[in-house]
């Protein structure tokens, strides 16, 4: 394994570490005053779009993008991941760059298997940064930890598709400039169980879409926002189908490998932050005649912070390398791992920063408890650590199948994975 960077990914790393010292940090102060004058929870503060026109013109664009683009060569998931990292920094970086969840996901699969009509309407102004989008999976009457518990209901009639459904948590969808909804639900429920469902492209104006309500997470009402969405007889012509029908599990599957591999390197760049505050803020507060960062106890949470966010790194690096040399589907076990490790070690870096910093690592002047309730949410999304625990141990202990004693694996030459 060679985690080195390429030289293109060198040089966007170096102009990536200059636009977020010269222009995010310095736009953070900006964003909040912008959003408070504002008085809308989803306004669209114009710092945004002068970042967004910023990074564009630094080359700084769509790069989590493997597929070559009109603004880049495409990277590889080893080449995207430092970067991703970066971005975690500030909750600004990733849409300023045109690298946020969910519309990453959805060019992907835009990108993978929409038809040239769908691009053109919808991926190309996704690229450029015109609109947003979100991804319309999880329901509120079933346990959408298993997607193929569904019950949205796409039904064909001639030259249409009748969608008829429930979802929540659907991330973007109170953003203004979200325009269009990837909807997931079921064409066929006789079908086998994972050829039921098919993903239909959804405009948020169709009639009988209806946005309930924004969920705030944790009292923190998201710019882009969660939403509960009703779908009501919403009549989408067949063309929108995006891929086949009966192929939504498949699609869901692609989209959701690169994207948690995305959360995950966000999330260390997170907690990179997270430790950066604290050892910052112990260095200059005193407490019984010397400064915090001379108490043991202190100590032992920056080393053990270091400690964490270095393996948590490591294993992240290894995904990735995975995905870029035998594919997402040969990575699944690693990508389950670091969903699992990566949101649970900036947690605990980030409550380590909080404690460290009394009472003001729960308040707003310090972006510590917004950090932690997105980070916290991170343990649900796309998957809850419960089930990619269980994907981990039944691919584990499929090895043992009768009886048999898997060979370790210490070579590269096996990728290092017993299989």
């Amino acid at each position: 394994m060679d985690f080195e960077l390429s030289p293109t990914a060198r040089d966007l790393r170096e102009r990536l570490l200059a636009f977020m010292d010269e222009k995010v940090y310095p736009a953070e102060a900006v964003y909040r005053d912008q959003m408070a004058a504002a008085g809308d929870p989803h306004h669209h503060p114009a710092i945004l779009e002068e970042l967004k026109a910023e990074a564009r013109a630094r080359g700084l664009w769509n790069l989590f993008l493997p597929h070559k683009t009109d603004w880049t060569d495409g990277l590889s998931n080893t080449d995207y991941a430092p970067l991703a990292e970066i971005t975690g920094r500030s909750p600004l970086a990733p849409e300023a760059l045109n690298c946020s969840a969910p519309d990453t996901g959805n060019m992907e699969i835009l990108t993978m298997f929409g038809t040239p009509e769908q691009k053109e309407r919808w991926l190309q102004p996704l690229l450029e940064g015109e609109i947003r989008s979100c991804f319309a999976m999880t329901e509120p009457e079933v346990a959408s930890s298993d997607a193929t518990n569904i019950r949205c209901e796409i039904r064909r009639e001639g030259d249409e598709y009748v969608i008829n459904g429930h979802k929540w948590w659907i991330s973007g969808a109170a953003s203004h400039r979200c325009k269009v909804a990837i909807v997931m639900g079921k064409t066929d429920p006789e079908a086998p169980i994972h050829r039921q469902q098919s993903m239909v492209l959804v405009p948020l104006d169709t009639p009988g879409v209806t946005i309930v309500r924004n969920l705030p997470v944790f009292g923190y009402e998201d710019r882009e926002g969660h939403c509960e969405i009703l779908f009501e007889d919403v009549r989408v012509p067949v063309s929108n189908l995006l891929g086949d029908e009966g192929g939504g599990f498949a699609i869901a599957q692609a989209r959701l490998g690169p994207g948690r591999i995305h959360h995950c390197m966000r999330a260390l760049g997170a907690a990179e932050r997270a430790l950066e505050l604290m050892c910052r803020r112990v260095r200059d507060r005193v407490a019984f005649g010397k400064a915090l960062a001379e108490q043991g106890v202190i100590q032992q949470w920056i080393a053990d912070s270091r400690i964490e966010i270095d393996q948590a790194r490591l294993l992240t690096l290894y995904a990735a390398w995975l995905m870029d040399t035998v594919g997402n589907r040969g990575a699944r076990t690693e990508i389950s791992a670091i969903k699992v490790v990566a949101p649970n070690v900036a947690l605990r870096v980030v409550d380590r920063a909080i404690q460290a910093h009394g009472g003001a690592g729960v308040s707003n002047d310090v972006p510590l408890a917004a950090m932690y309730a997105g980070l916290r949410t991170l343990r649900l999304a796309d998957g809850p650590d419960e089930v990619h625990r269980m994907v981990i141990a039944r691919r584990e202990l499929r090895k043992y199948e009768a009886g048999g004693t898997p060979a370790p694996a210490t070579t590269s030459g096996d990728l290092g994975v017993a299989r």
